[in-house]
């Protein structure tokens, strides 16, 4: 049985790059383009796993995974951002993001954070 990963960012490029990874893998994929769709689609499809930009139209990344967190606690949330800001990071492992993965990123970056994420969310 294939895990669900959802996949959040408003870049259809970086969308697609993380579908092609992960479905390689043979991880089912969904997606959404902003943290509200993000939080549809979370109650929706009940993923394994959520992989979330953090900057956004709309809505932030810190405040979806505070959202998401209402939603179900034990949310399994790897952030993958363009954010390299060592404060951004604490922010999100504050807010509850299991781990954080730096853009540009590459594959085996992507599948060792969902593999420890999915570890410790077991």
């Amino acid at each position: 049985m294939s895990r669900t990963v959802l996949i959040v960012d408003d870049s259809a490029l970086t969308r697609r790059s993380l579908r092609q990874i992960l479905e390689s893998a043979d991880y089912h994929v969904v997606e959404a383009e902003d943290g509200l769709a993000a939080l549809e689609r979370y109650f929706l499809d009940k993923p394994d796993v959520v992989l979330l930009d953090l900057v956004m139209r709309g809505m932030y990344g810190l405040e979806v995974i505070q959202k998401l967190r209402e939603l179900d606690p034990q949310a399994c949330i790897v952030v993958v951002s363009a954010d390299i800001q060592t404060s951004s990071q604490d922010l999100a492992g504050e807010a509850g993001a299991t781990a954080f993965v730096n853009k540009p990123f590459d594959r085996a970056e992507i599948l060792s954070a969902l593999d420890a994420a999915l570890a410790g969310a077991r």
